[in-house]
């Protein structure tokens, strides 16, 4: 490996082997893609600007396309997706869907006015270069507008995978993807060179039966962990006490245990004469929702799983 290249922290072919086995089921497992696209038709509706050609960055099977499609801003939506399944699933719904394994995006500088991507982006080794190429791939005064988990996401289930499996094995493997923060991603953005970047985050609260209804929830979304270094698999002992941790300390009162999901949205706008400044540094860390006009959610819940 280049000593300039990114860390390879995932295996590329281990997730796309994963969000391949997930598309034919996938809108059974959709709830949070499904909250986080109605979320962005609704910060987009509130900017004035309108984006004849839309790619949807990460489509799975089409959820965002579809929000896009009946957007009155938008004329024409292309889907990527680095599984094969998942982008057909996006073609079978009637868009034009590319897929390719490698992090380099098969588009041409200077082709969409709008880059949306709805909980893909936390998969990126290169994170920051896949940002500069989102970039290029804008109009002048083009947006991109991201959301992807962030580091708060699953600190539940993390906490108790590491607490059981060093209790009974006397060490632990990463069992849960590191994720970006609010701050790095608010800094990304401006090293990206995006005019006007801003960022901001949505908690998300999910509430199971058990913590075994979550573990099925994250392999029907395809986000299992798919470290590039492997790991031990895990034990039905380190399961089974990962469970008994879980419900002692992350039980309500009526029997369910929480899972927590943090989603940070990012926008930007692709450099053009005549934009508004930023007043004063820093400003990529005020809210998104004051940037496009839109009102932030409070704290979801989902229940009876």
């Amino acid at each position: 490996m280049d000593a300039n290249s990114p860390p390879l922290v995932f295996d590329r072919a281990r997730h796309i082997a994963f969000r391949d086995r997930a598309a034919p089921h996938f809108g059974q497992y959709d709830f949070l893609k499904q909250r986080v696209s109605s979320e962005m038709i609704e910060r987009l509706a509130d900017s004035a600007h309108r984006f004849p050609k839309a790619l949807d960055l990460g489509s799975h099977t089409g959820t965002l396309a579809w929000k896009l499609g009946d957007c009155a801003q938008v004329d024409t939506v292309t889907c990527f997706d680095a599984s094969p399944a998942m982008a057909e699933a996006t073609r079978q719904g009637g868009f034009e869907a590319v897929s390719a394994a490698g992090e380099t995006l098969p588009f041409e500088e200077k082709s969409f006015d709008l880059v949306a991507s709805a909980l893909s982006l936390h998969w990126v080794n290169d994170l920051p270069g896949q940002l500069i190429q989102i970039r290029r791939m804008l109009k002048p005064d083009g947006l991109f507008l991201g959301a992807y988990f962030g580091a708060g996401t699953l600190a539940e289930l993390r906490t108790c995978l590491m607490e059981a499996e060093s209790e009974l094995t006397g060490g632990a493997s990463p069992r849960v993807s590191p994720l970006p923060g609010l701050q790095d991603s608010a800094a990304l953005l401006q090293r990206a060179g995006f005019a006007l970047p801003v960022a901001d985050m949505d908690h998300v609260t999910v509430r199971y039966e058990t913590p075994f209804k979550l573990l099925e929830d994250l392999r029907g979304m395809g986000e299992q962990a798919a470290f590039a270094a492997g790991g031990r698999p895990l034990s039905r002992r380190v399961l089974m006490r990962m469970a008994e941790l879980y419900a002692r300390d992350h039980m309500d009162s009526d029997g369910r245990v929480r899972a927590s999901f943090e989603i940070i949205w990012l926008s930007g706008w692709a450099p053009a004469p005549g934009q508004p400044q930023p007043k004063r540094p820093g400003s990529a860390t005020a809210s998104l929702a004051k940037a496009v006009g839109s009102v932030e959610k409070s704290a979801g819940e989902k229940t009876g799983r």
